[in-house]
């Protein structure tokens, strides 16, 4: 800058200067002191990185002794105690689990001394150190001697029960004593016995023949008389089919309602559909099945008879 303003001296004489050039050696002037401020700056700057430079020079140097003597201590360590650390795990295992048996073996011990104590509450005793003298006529030995009767008679019993059950199994008769002792009827009431039933099934027989006669005449009668065959279709409804119809599928399903079935409710079919006028009147209006029926009778006959 000190150049440039020479140049201009050098180039212009003294009256030639002008405010013009005035300001512009100014301003050059505060340029130079801006950089000059600027370099003060930059050497503070530089100064204080040197300054922390120095410092973490000097934090490393330390740390790099603590280091090597972790080291050292880390040697003396494993050469005073040469356990690998597989070892050390397996100890530490062998630890926890002596833990867990002694924590068990002090419950149990809590347990037996829990036991001890109920048993010294009601009456037990150490047969080693304490000696017990019990009476020839006691509760406790007639029981025992009950007790042990029972035993025998039962185990007789069912010794008896075996020969009566390898007896049956055989087919053949059974030994008189023991048919008295398991209580069983003799021979000949058996056959009596047998003869019983079988006079009782022949009869039993004998009404299921009556008995399915007389209702094969009674549908019949019903069908004759009211010109309806009625039919059992599952439980609680009924198939009405007219003496009558055009068809064989032409039928009424009525289902019994009520208590007891007191009230039939007629459910709808293919052939209820063609009459409806019927059911309107006779069942929606009069509330009557014997009219609707009759009227159905009437109205297929008058077909058939145009027809």
């Amino acid at each position: 800058m000190r150049a440039i303003l020479g140049s201009y001296d050098s180039e212009l004489t003294p009256a030639e200067y002008s405010p013009q050039l005035t300001r512009r050696m100014r301003e050059a002037e505060d340029m130079v002191q801006k950089v000059h401020a600027h370099s003060s700056e930059m050497e503070a700057q530089l100064s204080q990185a040197l300054e922390e430079l120095g410092g973490q020079k000097q934090r490393a140097d330390m740390l790099e002794v603590e280091v090597k003597m972790l080291q050292c201590q880390t040697s003396a360590s494993e050469r005073g105690f040469p356990v690998s650390r597989e070892e050390v795990s397996s100890l530490r295992l062998k630890i926890e689990e002596l833990e867990g048996e002694r924590s068990r073996l002090e419950e149990e011990k809590k347990t037996l001394e829990a036991q001890l104590e109920r048993l010294t509450l009601q009456g037990g005793y150490d047969q080693s150190k304490t000696k017990v003298l019990h009476m020839s006529m006691n509760p406790a030995s007639a029981a025992k001697q009950r007790l042990r009767e029972d035993q025998a008679r039962l185990q007789e019993e069912c010794e008896r029960l075996r020969e009566l059950v390898r007896a049956l199994e055989r087919g053949g008769p059974v030994p008189a004593d023991l048919e008295a002792a398991a209580g069983l009827p003799s021979s000949k009431e058996v056959a009596e016995l047998k003869k019983q039933v079988e006079s009782a099934e022949l009869r039993n027989q004998r009404l299921k023949e009556v008995f399915h006669t007389k209702i094969q005449e009674f549908r019949k009668v019903c069908y004759a008389l009211t010109g309806y065959q009625i039919d059992v279709t599952t439980e609680s409804q009924y198939r009405l089919t007219s003496m009558y119809a055009e068809h064989k599928a032409d039928c009424l399903i009525f289902k019994a309602t009520g208590p007891s079935g007191a009230k039939m409710q007629l459910l709808e079919t293919a052939f209820s559909r063609t009459v409806p006028e019927l059911i309107e009147l006779h069942l929606l209006r009069q509330d009557s099945i014997p009219a609707f029926l009759s009227a159905l009778t009437l109205d297929l006959f008058s077909r058939q008879t145009v027809a």
